[in-house]
C-alpha cells in the first residue's frame, strides 16, 4: 500500500479517526510509532515516517507507543479487490492459524501459493508474513501484560509463544523492556477470574441499533442481550478431532474510548486471537463509517455507524437464514432453540443462563433430516439445512469472511432449498460482504415500494458497493416484518 506523507501527517496534525489503523507513523526523535490518533504532541514533519502496518515500523526499529497502544487499533475493512488476498491472510494470522498450523496452510486457505502469498504480502502490508505474524503476537502480548493479571506463561502460551524464555527475548529485544517490566508500568488490571481486552473501531457506532438487531434473534440459552450488554455461549475445535473448547464470552460497549469491551474466561486465553475474530466480524469493527455514511446519507442521519451485524461463526448465519426460510422470528428462535438443546454443546458454569452452543456443520451433517424434523423444520427445510451442513462439512463450501463470494453463492445455490434471498443473506452476514443485497426480502419491498427483484436491483445499484448497508438501515426502518 502506498502511502503519501503529506496526507500522512495532515491527518496525524487532525488526529483523523478515519485513518486510525490504516498507517502508523515513527518518529525518529524518539524512536517510537504512534496510531495517528496518538493524543502526544505532534512530532515535526521532518522526524516522522509513515508505515502501512505495526510490522513494518517494528521492522524499522520502532517500538509501539504506550500512550497509544498500536495493538488497539481498528483493522482494515473490505474497500476493494486489491490486497484482498493479503487482507485475508492478514486475518488468518491475527486469529492465530500460523500456531501451529504454519503459513503454508494460511496460503492453502485462500487459495495461493506460499510464495505468491509472500509477494502480495510484503506488497500490501510492507513486510513478508512471518515478520507480520511475529509482531502480532508481540502486539497481543503487549495488550493481555497491560490489561489483563494473566501470569506470564499464560501470556506467552495465548500469544502463541512456544516458551517464556523465547517470549521474554523477543520482547526485550524488541521492545527494550522485559514483559514484567511493562506490567509494572502499566498496572494490569482485571480481575483473576475473568479477561477483559478493548477492541477498538472508528467512530461514530450505532450501538443501540446494533443490539437490538441481536436482541430480536436472540436464541434463549445461547445468547442474552441487553441494552449495554451481548453475551453468547461459544465452542469451537482448536485442533482437527480434538474435543471441542466450549466457554462464554461477553461484549460492553465503551464509547468514550470507542472501542468494544470484550469479557471471558481465564481458560479460553491461549484461544483469544481466534475469539477476537470473531468479536470484530460480529460486531463489524473495522468498518469505514466515514466512507459508508457519506455514500449513504439518506439514512445516515438517522443512524450514523450502523454497522452490519456479522457472525461470529459462519455456519450459524447459514443455518438461521435456512431455518428462517418464510416464517417469522418468533418461530424461527424456538427451532433454533430446539437445535442447540437436542444437538448443541453443553457449556458448563457460564453466566446469564447461557447453557449451550447452536449445532456446527459436522454435528448437524451427521444427523438424519428426520432428526432435524424432529426439531420443528419442515421436510424441505430439514433436507436444506442438512445438505448445507455436509458440504460444508465436507469443504465444499467455505464459510469464512474474505471467501470469494461469486463462486460461494453459486455453490450456496447449488444445495436443494437455497435461493438467491437465502445466499444473499449469507454472504451479508456470515461473509462480510458489504455489496450483498437480498432483493426477494419482503420487508425491503415493502420499504422500497417495489415488487420485482429486477426493480429492487435496480434501485440499490445507487447504494454500491454498500447494497449491504443500506439493507440494514431498511430493515432498521421497519415497523414491522421480520428478517433472518
Amino acid at each position: 500500500m502506498q502511502l503519501d506523507p503529506d496526507t500522512c501527517y495532515s491527518a496525524l496534525l487532525t488526529r483523523d479517526r478515519r485513518f486510525d489503523g490504516w498507517f502508523y507513523v515513527g518518529v525518529s526523535s524518539t524512536g517510537v510509532y504512534c496510531r495517528p490518533v496518538c493524543a502526544v504532541r505532534t512530532p515535526l514533519k521532518r522526524n516522522c515516517s509513515f508505515y502501512p502496518s505495526a510490522a513494518a515500523a517494528e521492522q524499522a526499529g520502532y517500538r509501539p507507543c504506550l500512550r497509544c497502544r498500536p495493538e488497539l487499533a481498528p483493522g482494515h475493512g473490505v474497500l476493494d479487490l486489491s490486497g484482498q488476498l493479503a487482507r485475508a491472510a492478514a486475518a488468518l494470522i491475527d486469529q492465530g492459524l500460523t500456531d501451529p498450523a504454519g503459513l503454508s496452510a494460511v496460503a492453502r486457505r485462500v487459495g495461493i501459493t506460499p510464495r505468491h502469498l509472500r509477494r502480495i504480502f510484503e506488497a500490501e502490508f510492507g513486510v513478508s508474513p512471518v515478520a507480520y505474524a511475529q509482531t502480532q503476537r508481540l502486539l497481543l502480548a503487549k495488550g493481555l501484560l497491560t490489561d489483563t493479571t494473566l501470569p506470564m506463561a499464560a501470556v506467552a502460551d495465548a500469544a502463541g509463544f512456544g516458551s517464556v524464555r523465547r517470549f521474554n527475548h523477543l520482547f526485550r529485544t524488541r521492545y527494550g523492556l522485559t514483559p514484567l517490566g511493562l506490567r509494572r508500568t502499566g498496572g494490569a488490571c482485571g480481575q483473576e477470574d475473568r479477561l477483559t481486552v478493548s477492541l477498538a473501531y472508528r467512530p461514530p457506532y450505532a450501538w443501540r441499533q446494533m443490539v437490538d438487531f441481536l436482541a430480536r434473534r436472540a436464541v434463549d440459552g445461547v445468547e442474552r442481550v441487553t441494552a449495554d450488554r451481548y453475551g453468547r455461549a461459544v465452542a469451537f475445535a482448536a485442533e482437527p478431532g480434538a474435543p471441542p473448547v466450549t466457554g462464554w464470552i461477553a461484549v460492553n460497549h465503551d464509547p468514550e474510548r470507542h472501542s468494544l469491551r470484550l469479557t471471558l474466561p481465564p481458560r479460553l486465553a491461549r484461544h483469544i486471537g481466534r475469539i477476537v475474530g470473531g468479536v470484530r466480524r460480529l460486531f463489524d469493527l473495522d468498518a469505514r463509517p466515514d466512507l459508508i455514511d457519506a455514500h449513504l446519507p439518506e439514512f445516515a442521519a438517522e443512524a450514523p455507524g450502523l454497522r452490519i451485524p456479522g457472525a461470529f461463526d459462519g455456519f450459524e448465519i447459514a443455518m438461521r437464514a435456512v431455518v428462517g426460510q418464510q416464517i417469522g422470528l418468533p418461530q424461527a428462535r424456538v427451532i433454533l432453540g430446539r437445535l442447540a438443546q437436542r444437538h448443541g454443546t453443553s457449556v458448563p458454569d457460564a453466566p446469564d443462563g447461557l447453557r449451550r452452543t447452536l449445532p456446527d456443520a459436522a454435528t448437524l451433517a451427521a444427523c438424519t433430516p428426520e432428526a432435524l424434523r424432529a426439531c420443528g423444520l419442515t421436510g424441505a427445510r430439514a433436507l436444506s439445512l442438512h445438505a448445507l451442513a455436509l458440504a460444508v462439512a465436507e469443504g465444499r463450501v467455505a464459510l469464512q469472511p474474505l471467501a470469494p463470494v461469486e463462486p460461494t453463492l453459486a455453490a450456496l445455490q447449488a444445495l436443494p432449498g437455497i435461493g438467491d434471498w437465502t445466499a444473499q443473506v449469507i454472504a451479508l452476514r456470515g461473509l462480510g460482504w458489504p455489496n450483498a443485497f437480498p432483493a426477494g426480502d419482503l420487508v425491503l419491498r415493502k420499504q422500497l415500494g417495489l415488487a420485482r427483484p429486477a426493480d429492487m436491483l435496480a434501485h440499490a445499484a445507487r447504494w454500491a458497493p454498500w447494497r449491504g448497508y443500506a439493507a440494514v438501515h431498511l430493515w432498521r426502518r421497519a415497523t414491522e416484518g421480520e428478517t433472518p
